[in-house]
């Protein structure tokens, strides 16, 4: 005898949403934090710096699902590389830590202009579950299509860095060629600016510079030298009491203390890395002879030279004269 079994279907009983208030839960505010950065040090951006974060600060208290997380921004840093922003890279680890849900930025240029950067650290956020919104772009990386629209503006972004950087590079090696020096007082010892905004000779100083000459001279070496000044209270730049040898070596080899100036020594190698190289032939030098008043005499510095180097000195690469700038004379070293 076959039996015949009655299958039913199973019942499925909706359960409506029901707000979590109804329970007494309270739905915690986002921790909403504002990156802002500016490129240049000139005041009209210093001025937008701060507009930036008093926009933040309003959107974000004004808004009663969000709480302060913090206003992260880095003032005349270049956006191409993260290291060199301190705040950003501050919010980064407060992310990492659970303090931030949400950040809030201008656009993609103000976050980052390298692309690969741009990229690692919106790939990073997101698999903390953590957003971040490009207010000009109109861009929320969770989304599923914001990554294509990102890497093509980002690249947008890096270009335009990569742009302004060549530009001033450009302007800066005119400016060598004219013969315009930047005089790094701060580290170049025995000298001030003067009232005409030139290099002038502090005279105690400068015995001091000729001083530690003669004694090279005499035989004596850089470390017996650094303990001389040291024990007769000789402060070195800036009024520092310890006297460093670099300090003295650079000292003992810089062409600025017999009046001249030799530009472009070192360059950066790109915008995204911004690592300084030593100028070893790469690029043209360019020596701007009787640029100021002297301390030592050329003789004395070229002797310099020959003994440290153990063999011809540099002043005897062929230079072929270019363009004077008065009142001093430039050269370009080849």
């Amino acid at each position: 005898m076959q039996t015949t079994e009655c299958l039913t279907q199973p019942q499925v009983i909706v359960i409506p949403a029901t707000k979590a208030e109804q329970y007494g839960i309270v739905r915690r505010q986002l921790r909403v934090a504002a990156y802002c950065r500016v490129s240049t040090d000139q005041e009209e951006q210093l001025t937008s710096y701060e507009a930036q974060v008093a926009y933040y600060t309003d959107k974000i208290m004004t808004n009663p699902e969000w709480t302060m997380a913090g206003i992260f921004a880095d003032e005349g840093i270049t956006g191409t590389s993260a290291k060199k922003r301190p705040e950003f890279l501050r919010m980064i680890r407060l992310c990492k830590r659970g303090k931030i849900d949400l950040i809030l930025t201008k656009s993609i240029s103000r976050f980052a202009r390298n692309t690969v950067d741009c990229l690692n650290y919106i790939r990073e956020l997101k698999e903390l579950g953590i957003p971040v919104i490009f207010e000009k772009e109109n861009i929320n990386t969770m989304k599923a299509d914001s990554e294509i629209i990102i890497t093509m503006l980002g690249g947008f972004a890096q270009a335009e860095s990569e742009s302004i950087s060549q530009n001033v590079r450009w302007g800066k090696r005119q400016s060598f060629k004219s013969g315009k020096v930047a005089f790094q007082y701060s580290r170049i010892y025995g000298y001030e600016r003067g009232e005409d905004n030139r290099p002038r000779v502090v005279p105690e100083q400068a015995a001091v510079v000729k001083r530690i000459f003669e004694s090279y001279l005499a035989g004596m070496s850089v470390a017996s030298i650094k303990l001389m000044l040291e024990a007769e209270g000789i402060p070195a730049a800036g009024g520092k009491p310890k006297w460093s040898e670099g300090a003295l070596q650079y000292l003992l080899r810089n062409e600025k203390y017999c009046g001249d100036a030799l530009l472009q020594k070192t360059y950066i190698e790109n915008c995204i890395s911004k690592k300084m190289k030593k100028n070893n032939g790469e690029l043209p030098k360019y020596l701007v002879k009787d640029h100021h008043e002297a301390i030592i005499s050329r003789s004395l510095l070229n002797w310099y030279r020959r003994r440290s180097q153990g063999g011809p000195e540099n002043a005897r690469c062929r230079i072929r004269p270019a363009r004077p700038s008065s009142p001093s004379t430039a050269a370009v070293m080849p």
